[in-house]
């Protein structure tokens, strides 16, 4: 991969100033304060939110506690999407610090998996990983490292440790010389206009002429509207990382420098700010 490595550190070092507080339902002893976190873009919410919750269980009666679940404005939080994508999706155009409302009861199950354990993360992080290596390399890479390797890419997630990470998640990102780049691109692309998940289809980071696709070549491809409207405004941002990257820009190099820890690259498309 061309090493591009302050741009992996930014990428990684991404925070967001975020203002956890107590649904105002739930039964406390006392008066709850907010919580104030930096938050790791590249992380999971569940992974990094033990302070939270023992900083709001103190106020609460213990039978009241079950499960902790976190909204915005009305919709929950799914933990298994990164920070990141979470506030792009959500709340990009807001004044920080993002403002997160916490609950202890009335799981929605409809709408959020449950997390008992940092296991179910990790095995959710891993089964990305190798759903990413299945399109880059047909599973190759990640299939000849040891499980020692799995584990050093896991804990370096958990701990934020950005050189054990890299150590092992650079193997991920190399391709033969011979090639241009990867077989397919690991993307998923999430639109904050609809109910849908998320957009997910095989796309070469090169065309059959040989030249390399771009990130404009993407969206055109997989959500048109969101680049080429009909009365010629554009309305739509396409994010990652909480920045807007020029549609110039080679799909390859993106998948290597701006891709989550799981591998894929998670595009927001989002309406433009009218004021």
């Amino acid at each position: 991969m061309t090493d591009d490595k302050d741009v992996l550190r930014d990428v990684w070092f991404g925070r967001i100033p975020t203002c956890f507080t107590l649904y105002q339902d739930e039964i406390t002893e006392r008066e709850a304060e907010p919580y104030y976190l930096l938050l790791p873009r590249i992380s999971y919410l569940t992974l990094v939110t033990d302070k939270v919750k023992k900083h709001f269980q103190k106020v609460m009666r213990q039978e009241e506690v079950s499960e902790i679940w976190f909204e915005y404005e009305g919709t929950p939080l799914k933990w298994h999407y990164p920070i990141g994508l979470l506030f792009d999706l959500h709340a990009s155009n807001t004044a920080l610090p993002w403002s997160i409302t916490v609950h202890f009861k009335n799981f929605p199950e409809k709408d959020l998996l449950h997390c008992h354990s940092k296991d179910v993360i990790e095995a959710h992080f891993m089964a990305c990983i190798k759903e990413a290596d299945a399109l880059k390399h047909k599973s190759q890479v990640i299939n000849e490292m040891q499980k020692k390797d799995h584990k050093q890419l896991w804990m370096g997630l958990q701990n934020d440790k950005f050189e054990q990470f890299w150590a092992i998640n650079r193997k991920l990102m190399e391709y033969p010389p011979e090639d241009s780049g990867f077989r397919y691109i690991p993307f998923r692309i999430y639109q904050a206009t609809t109910e849908r998940p998320f957009i997910q289809k095989l796309f070469r980071p090169v065309a059959s002429g040989g030249q390399l696709h771009t990130l404009g070549d993407l969206i055109k491809d997989v959500c048109p509207s969101a680049i080429s409207p009909e009365d010629g405004e554009q309305k739509t941002q396409v994010m990652i990382h909480g920045i807007e990257p020029m549609l110039e820009t080679p799909i390859q190099w993106l998948s290597e420098h701006m891709s989550y820890p799981d591998n894929f690259l998670h595009i927001s498309i989002i309406p433009r700010p009218t004021d």
